[in-house]
């Protein structure tokens, strides 16, 4: 089988079974889309083509199997469910019932409880004091979900960096975001100690709070590193670096890691992210090229809960949460067609996560 015949053989199977292929040959494979896995998986074949085949070509034979008997367990699952004599008249008749009118839940119900929460006073988290505390001795990565709050921990230990006569420097990847950064600053710490560089805008450069992209602190270490002596560098005592996943980024995740390596000693770097996959891979990597110990804090409970729903052609309305686990009872509530389609995804594509 020719490279390019391996390929569209690929191409035509579900994204599961490719990822099952993958297993015990590419690292994070599930974290790949299908093109890219595929092209992995190529790169992989080519030390041992023949055994690579047979295991795709076992492992289509496998799902046609599947496939074919699948019909034929769901033609006698009725009549198994009409000759069990405990069945009651109500779950018999369940078999048979036409397909319900009324959507899954009302809407109302879905909705339930959305809304401005009672005015409370602010307490930390563990996981801010956490982070905060690690600080004082090492760099730090937090990785929690959007809305936790890493902006606290941000704006605290710029804070203290402050009061302790350091220079800090806060950058994200977009210029829009620096702009709403320099406003949202300016306005906690007042406008004479919040400053702003990107390519069009220089404000209160000599700020002891410097709002920027990753780029333009990119470009001032490198001028530091050809021997530009730059005062805020040196007195440079915490580095932000928010939407820190953009080190997977194809073309600008270089941006970041440059920053990172020849970002000074003394300084601390904060890392933000909600939707960093490795962080603690990050953190392996921050250890090692770094002259302390990098602490991760992360947490995976939502402060702001999301609720999530499928809204069928037919315009029924029903919660989107995983089949798997619904409890006994509850799974007559689904639309047909949306449990097939729930169904369908955690076998294609959660499946092979075990």
């Amino acid at each position: 089988m020719t490279t390019e015949e391996l390929e569209q053989l690929m191409v035509q199977q579900p994204l599961g079974l490719l990822h099952r292929l993958a297993r015990g040959r590419i690292p994070r494979h599930f974290r790949m889309g299908k093109r890219r896995l595929i092209e992995a998986l190529l790169r992989h074949s080519a030390d041992n083509r023949s055994g690579f085949e047979s295991d795709l070509q076992a492992l289509i034979g496998d799902r046609a199997q599947r496939d074919r008997q699948q019909p034929h367990g769901r033609q006698h699952a009725q009549p198994a469910a009409h000759s069990h004599p405990g069945r009651t008249a109500a779950s018999k008749a369940r078999v048979h019932e036409p397909e319900p009118r009324e959507p899954g839940v009302t809407l109302g119900a879905f909705l339930e409880g959305i809304g401005v929460p009672e005015p409370a006073p602010f307490v930390p988290d563990p996981w801010q004091e956490e982070a905060l505390e690690a600080l004082v001795e090492t760099d730090v990565i937090v990785s929690v979900p959007t809305g936790s709050g890493k902006t606290y921990v941000a704006v605290e230990a710029a804070r203290r960096a402050i009061d302790a006569n350091r220079t800090v420097i806060y950058t994200s990847p977009l210029k829009a975001l620096s702009n709403t950064k320099f406003t949202e600053f300016s306005r906690i710490f007042g406008p004479e100690q919040v400053g702003i560089l990107t390519g069009d805008r220089q404000d209160n450069a000599q700020a002891p709070l410097l709002i920027m992209t990753t780029e333009i602190l990119r470009n001032l270490l490198y001028d530091a590193a050809g021997g530009e002596i730059d005062l805020r560098l040196d007195q440079l005592g915490l580095v932000i670096l928010d939407e820190s996943q953009y080190l997977a980024d194809p073309e600008r995740g270089v941006v970041w890691e440059e920053t990172i390596i020849f970002c000074p000693a003394q300084a601390r770097l904060l890392l933000l992210s909600a939707s960093i996959g490795n962080p603690q891979d990050i953190a392996d990597w921050l250890t090692h090229i770094r002259p302390s110990p990098c602490r991760l804090v992360r947490h995976a409970r939502r402060s702001v809960p999301l609720r999530a729903g499928y809204l069928h052609p037919n315009g029924k309305l029903t919660p989107l949460f995983r089949t798997v686990g619904i409890p006994p009872g509850h799974g007559h509530h689904l639309h047909p067609e949306t449990l097939r389609l729930f169904q369908q995804y955690e076998q294609e594509t959660l499946g092979h996560r075990g």
